[in-house]
């Protein structure tokens, strides 16, 4: 993936090596929305995590139903399938990398760095956090 060098550089600019996250039972909206995603501060995102596998149920704003499953490849180091069902009636999917941190609040924070496989050559980033 194009994103896999970026995704390296950002562990290591804010030191996200830290204790590692669960997410089971972890629900998150997307604060940030990149120009090319279509997921946004309506859509929910259900998590559930058993050992380092990952999958999540989203719903809301332009999505009428999404999955995504993946698993940590490294601590705080997640990487996922997604497809998803839009209002107008597209189907999506794609790949993403992610690094989960926490804020200073304590909140959940999963910056992801998606790139599109239905819609090739695009690609962005989401920054979602815990509700």
């Amino acid at each position: 993936m194009k994103i896999s060098y970026l995704l390296s550089a950002l562990l290591l600019i804010t030191s996200c090596y830290g204790e590692p996250i669960n997410l089971d039972n972890i629900r998150m909206n997307v604060v940030k929305t990149d120009a090319c995603g279509v997921v946004n501060h309506e859509t929910i995102f259900y998590f559930t995590q058993k050992n380092d596998k990952v999958e999540a149920v989203y719903t809301g704003g332009k999505i009428v139903k999404g999955f995504l499953v993946g698993q940590f490849v490294k601590e705080n180091q997640l990487i996922f399938s997604y497809c998803q069902m839009q209002t107008d009636g597209k189907l999506d999917n794609g790949l993403s990398e992610c690094v989960v941190s926490k804020d200073e609040d304590g909140k959940v924070l999963l910056t992801e760095h998606f790139e599109w496989a239905s819609r090739p050559g695009e690609f962005g980033i989401n920054i979602f956090k815990e509700l």
